[in-house]
């Protein structure tokens, strides 16, 4: 998953926007360190269900 934005197209976004985009990020970077065996399944579902939570968004 492509997540990168050029600042340009950041400027332009919205508070929430940029949030969820954060949020893309963030749930990425965990899949990566789940994949790369840096975390367990476990600690992974963990994390990401207090993602959701903190940032209020849906799985």
């Amino acid at each position: 998953m492509d997540t990168a934005i050029n600042t340009q197209e950041w400027e332009k976004l919205t508070y929430k926007e940029k949030n969820h985009q954060l949020f893309l990020r963030e749930k990425a970077l965990l899949a990566g360190f789940l994949e790369h065996g840096a975390i367990s399944q476990t600690q992974h579902d963990k994390s990401f269900h207090d993602l959701i939570e903190k940032m209020g968004e849906q799985a």
